[in-house]
């Protein structure tokens, strides 16, 4: 299993105390840094955002060229940024033109007096569509994951007050919802207990696919005798020896009662092998795998 740490925190400062002009990388640079409006920790959760889009892609959600192209990009995603946002920022008119039009974009007017745009071109030749034009599922290489896309398109809200803010991201469903549990072909299901460690309401929860299992003879003659085995030993633990207790078999019996114990049960696997042979001889099942290992 592969970790991703983002441990990079070497522009980070207080929020009352904004000293850099270079306050984040290009590619998650939120665009009120880029406009010059007031910013706060909301930058953070674009970044966020565009962190998680490219631990899943393995490319930059809005990999711009530059500044100008960077804009480009967030508004081929979101649209056309909000009038309040662009009027709070000093550097807005970089982006926008006095018409409240996308500068990457070009302008053409009809004899009617309307206004067609048409996308424009990164330095490098990359196409930048319309405002609005590439959906996130596009953005995201085909995911459909909609608590996923949910969960980014609302940390890449163009305003900072209506951005995610931590708490409201640990409690979004992308975070809170339980996933299906991979099927196991042996898993083993938990045992069933009065206490608060059991299964809930008293059920089972069983593999989703079981392989069928098939006992010979001399699996079911061995198992027997392994029960028989464990229960006589018990009972002698439980007598010799007992603290506190008074012991019913003394030290110089014990041997001779074990040794009688062996005994008896060779004498049932005996009795067992011939009954369970001549079950199967009677059905006509018997076959060279059914002996007593």
């Amino acid at each position: 299993m592969y970790m991703n740490k983002v441990i990079d925190f070497g522009s980070s400062c207080y929020e009352h105390q904004r000293v850099y002009t270079y306050i984040q990388s290009r590619f998650y640079r939120a665009p009120e840094v880029m406009m010059g409006a007031k910013y706060g920790m909301p930058i953070d959760m674009w970044s966020l955002g565009c962190i998680l889009a490219e631990l899943l892609t393995g490319f930059p959600l809005l990999p711009g060229e530059d500044e100008a192209d960077q804009m480009a990009c967030i508004i081929e995603l979101l649209g056309m940024p909000p009038q309040r946002l662009t009027e709070q920022g000093k550097r807005s008119k970089n982006f926008i033109s006095s018409k409240g039009l996308p500068r990457y974009c070009t302008a053409s007017t009809l004899p009617d007096g309307t206004t067609v745009l048409s996308g424009g071109m990164s330095r490098r030749g990359k196409p930048r569509g319309l405002p609005g034009s590439k959906s996130f599922v596009t953005a995201l290489k085909g995911c459909q994951d909609k608590y996923f896309i949910d969960f980014i398109r609302r940390c890449l809200e163009w305003e900072p007050e209506k951005r995610l803010t931590p708490a409201q991201a640990l409690r979004h469903a992308w975070l809170r919802r339980r996933l299906p549990r991979p099927p196991h072909d042996e898993e083993p299901a938990p045992t069933s207990s009065g206490g608060s460690g059991g299964a809930r309401g008293g059920s089972l929860r069983t593999p989703l696919t079981r392989t069928p299992v098939t006992f010979n003879a001399s699996q079911v003659a061995k198992a027997k005798l392994q029960a028989a085995l464990s229960e006589e030993s018990s009972g002698m633990s439980g007598s010799v020896g007992s603290v506190g207790g008074v012991s019913s078999v003394s030290s110089l019996e014990a041997p001779r009662r074990a040794a009688g114990v062996r005994l008896e049960l060779e004498r049932r696997s005996l009795d067992l092998e011939r009954e369970l042979r001549h079950e199967r001889a009677s059905d006509g099942s018997l076959d060279d795998r059914d002996h007593l290992v």
